[in-house]
């Protein structure tokens, strides 16, 4: 299973969020009981949006999309959260796919 789905204009990622974390990074993936998901960690923490706008800023920067390209479709206050990545499916897809895990 994958933590990411090619939808038209980007793709949609599906993440598990760890705020106030020591530093910024993507970890990796790991399994929840419906599916996968991606471990993103950020420092911001989840105070009034801080963390999804460092999630969009840490996304925008691996994916090399502008940070206006990423945004929070599900999940806003909570761990777990659906992102869109706008931009070529197949490129996004492409650098997604180097967080897979076996």
């Amino acid at each position: 299973m994958k933590f990411y789905r090619c939808v038209a204009g980007g793709l949609t990622l599906t993440l598990r969020v760890t705020p106030r974390a020591a530093r910024e990074a993507v970890q990796g993936t790991m399994a929840l009981p419906d599916g996968m998901a991606l471990k993103v960690a950020v420092t911001a923490p989840a105070d009034r949006g801080k963390a999804n706008a460092a999630v969009c800023e840490l996304l925008a920067q691996a994916f090399r999309v502008p940070t206006t390209a990423v945004s929070v479709v599900a999940g806003e206050t909570d761990r777990r959260k659906v992102v869109r990545v706008a931009g070529e499916a197949a490129a996004l897809a492409r650098i997604a796919q180097q967080w897979m895990t076996s």
